[in-house]
């Protein structure tokens, strides 16, 4: 399974989980592995913030046996204002380990800079943990790491999904076949179109990721209908697909899923929102992530305290304003990427980033006679509305008319090179008010497709 499916089971397994747990009569039928943590041996940690309630979700993937996560979600939980964020920290995310002891069949870590995910590796999840809680400072207050071979069996418990299918869907190697319309998914429909690159609009991850979203907002509208928390035959029968996916870290005990599932049981899905920290090319690791900043312990901090990106100052939009998106759709824009930056390979990588935005990209090289300090975006007369959707998608990029140039657009990476905007999953030119919609952030509220 994608990582991307491995969110959308998880986060679904872990809520629905804390809450079957209020339900007293199914407590006894709870059995979830759990894995010993030693917080104390963190050192100095970040403050407890009242009413907030931290975890990290963790989805293992197949090759390591569940010891190096291939997902891992940071579920924010604010009981007092009844909002719920899960922050998607990209497995390729380079930080600071910290060291972490030898233990059992972990060989333990000196410290220095790796991807994230291996620190799970090296101290199993309470080096991760720790890991985890050094680079973002948010208080981690339990674990969970979720098996996700029973990710149909979860859909077919519920009775399946329901999503509109805007057009009629096909791709054998994900074994998907799909009519247009509205429909009921069953689990093993689910699970096709959560792994499907070749019936998205683009073809790649970046849409899959898309149809994994609106998958993570099926389940649970479905479950919080009260079809699924009606029924005790089908209450019981999820209870046991979702907890037996489950290790804990040993202190989240069933009395403190029921607490705060009682917490948490009136939640609005539309104050349900998911989404990923911003991130640019690493600096130190050929083809992996750094955290973007300032807008990543931006991001941290808000989390941390609760205060999830408040909204920005609304009001009367001026026509300006109203007019401002960019006329050019990314599909209609073709670049060459040129890397003047001195990083191998950069451009090359590049490529696929801006293939995922929708972007046509000709061509990559090396600069030619255009090698400018500054990275920019060269074009030709009348080309200005194409060069600000490329610039849109793209962070801190000047753009430069050439009279001889076509259709084509020129983008030179230059020392200054920071890559996409946000976290390169919201639409060039889109949006909506507020940060979290800046970072692409979305609801589980309603599907982002409609049939009617």
């Amino acid at each position: 399974m994608s990582p991307g499916q491995w969110v959308a089971c998880g986060m679904t397994g872990l809520l629905i989980a804390a809450s079957l747990t209020v339900y007293a009569g199914y407590r006894d039928a709870l059995s979830i592995a759990t894995e010993e943590i030693d917080t104390d041996a963190w050192g100095d940690r970040p403050a407890q913030v009242e009413g907030i309630h931290n975890i990290l979700l963790l989805g293992g993937d197949n090759e390591s046996e569940g010891k190096r996560p291939d997902v891992l979600v940071i579920v924010n939980i604010n009981v007092d204002n009844g909002t719920a964020t899960m922050v998607n920290l990209p497995r390729d995310l380079i930080v600071d380990i910290p060291q972490c002891d030898p233990v059992g069949e972990f060989p333990g870590w000196p410290g220095g800079l790796q991807q994230i995910n291996h620190a799970a590796t090296y101290g199993g999840l309470d080096c991760l943990g720790n890991t985890v809680e050094t680079t973002t400072d948010i208080h981690l207050d339990h674990m969970v790491m979720v098996d996700f071979a029973g990710f149909e069996n979860i859909v077919d418990t519920i009775g399946g999904v329901e999503l509109c299918i805007s057009k009629p869907l096909d791709d054998p190697k994900a074994h998907l076949s799909l009519d247009p319309g509205t429909q009921t998914l069953n689990g093993e429909e689910a699970l096709a179109l959560a792994r499907s690159r070749q019936s998205t609009e683009h073809k790649n991850d970046m849409g899959r990721i898309k149809s994994q979203q609106r998958l993570i907002g099926a389940i649970l509208r479905k479950v919080t209908s009260g079809e699924t928390l009606s029924s005790p035959t089908t209450l019981y029968d999820f209870l046991g697909s979702v907890t037996d996916s489950m290790v804990t870290d040993d202190g989240f005990t069933v009395d403190k899923m029921a607490e705060l599932a009682i917490a948490m049981r009136e939640v609005d899905l539309s104050r349900i929102n998911m989404v990923m920290v911003p991130v640019v090319n690493s600096q130190t690791h050929q083809y992996k992530v750094d955290p973007k900043q300032p807008a990543a312990d931006e991001l941290f901090a808000a989390v941390a305290s609760g205060d999830v990106l408040p909204e920005e100052e609304s009001g009367d939009k001026g026509e300006d304003e109203e007019s401002a998106e960019p006329a050019v759709e990314p599909g209609d824009v073709s670049v060459r990427v040129l890397n003047g930056t001195g990083r191998t390979g950069l451009a090359d990588t590049f490529q696929g980033l801006l293939e995922n935005q929708g972007f046509t990209v000709a061509g990559v090289g090396n600069p030619g006679p255009r090698n400018p300090e500054q990275s920019t975006i060269y074009h030709g007369p009348g080309q200005e509305a194409a060069a600000q959707t490329l610039a849109a998608a793209l962070d801190t990029v000047r753009t430069e008319e050439v009279p001889d140039f076509g259709d084509e657009l020129e983008l030179v990476m230059a020392a200054d090179w920071n890559g996409l905007a946000g976290d390169g999953s919201a639409p060039a030119g889109g949006g909506g008010e507020g940060a979290l919609a800046e970072l692409g952030a979305t609801s589980a509220a309603e599907d982002t497709v409609s049939c009617e």
